[in-house]
């Protein structure tokens, strides 16, 4: 039996369910979602094995046109990932206009590329079975993708049609990942992104995308049931500290709340959160606050 294995970036315009396909393709979580757009900052690895293949996905953040240093971060590291792969995933949503600005930029990038594409229109469970073959003849004439699958990363519709895609277009090779590791990210780097989801969950207007969070001590008793863990919340503004602390402290306890509980699931563990609040001044258009910070 021949073995197959691949690199497969997951690539697209912001908000249109990339995270939620990837976590849904692990059965497992490993990257933060929400409703907000460019929710996803860093390049997420997740590893799925079968006892004949390994599929090893990159999670990207959503391709747009940008200005700000810290988007043009994230793009970057997205455009970078399409020559890094065997195969490329290019996901849209049924909100997104066919002729985009996002996917001119994502099109372009998938031509320069000249990796075997697919395409997933995600979020079929909105729209009516009528409207689908008119949308997916459109998106036919904009590039010579591999396949065309509608699918659900919500509900798990359509997905196995396109694991049975993916797996056809895989090249013979080694498994690169032992078959228990899901992500190459650290334990720090999902405990941080699970406190910043909660920020995206919890606030509004401008305050998730000036939010970064730093785990700065992550600890385990010596009986091994419970994690203590000290973050950093870093805004850009002192009022921006004021609306993460809240009245009395009511949202900062809110989001430590609803963290520490997705927390305690992922590591089945009991959890002691600390979360503190500090300003770093236009941390997002600054090289060096970006580097420290992760980006």
């Amino acid at each position: 039996m021949t073995f197959l294995s691949g690199f497969i970036a997951i690539v697209g315009p912001p908000n249109v369910g990339k995270s939620t396909l990837l976590n849904e393709f692990l059965g497992q979580k490993i990257a933060i979602t929400s409703p907000k757009p460019q929710t996803t900052r860093n390049r997420i690895m997740g590893v799925y094995n079968e006892d004949d293949c390994q599929m090893v996905f990159i999670d990207t953040p959503g391709i747009h046109p940008t200005r700000s240093l810290l988007h043009k971060s994230m793009v970057g590291s997205a455009k970078a990932s399409l020559g890094e792969v065997d195969i490329i995933l290019l996901v849209v949503g049924l909100e997104e206009a066919v002729y985009s600005d996002d996917l001119k930029i994502i099109l372009g990038a998938l031509r320069r590329a000249g990796k075997p594409a697919i395409l997933a229109i995600n979020k079929i469970d909105l729209i009516k079975k009528e409207r689908l073959l008119p949308l997916i003849e459109s998106y036919s004439k904009l590039h010579c993708f591999e396949s065309i699958i509608p699918i659900s990363a919500l509900y798990g519709d359509g997905f196995e049609t396109l694991r049975a895609e993916l797996k056809k277009r895989l090249p013979p090779g080694p498994r690169f990942f032992p078959p228990e590791m899901r992500t190459d990210k650290s334990e720090e780097f999902l405990i941080a992104e699970i406190i910043r989801e909660k920020i995206y969950h919890e606030t509004r207007e401008e305050l998730p995308y000036s939010s970064a969070v730093v785990v700065e001590r992550l600890g385990e008793d010596t009986e091994g049931n419970l994690l203590t863990i000290m973050a950093v919340i870093y805004v850009e503004k002192a009022s921006q500290k004021g609306m993460i602390i809240g009245k009395n402290g009511s949202m900062i306890k809110r989001i430590g709340r609803e963290a520490r509980i997705e927390i305690e699931r992922i590591f089945s563990l009991k959890v002691y959160l600390e979360l503190f609040v500090k300003v770093q001044k236009k941390w997002s258009s600054d090289t060096r606050s970006l580097r420290r910070l992760g980006y």
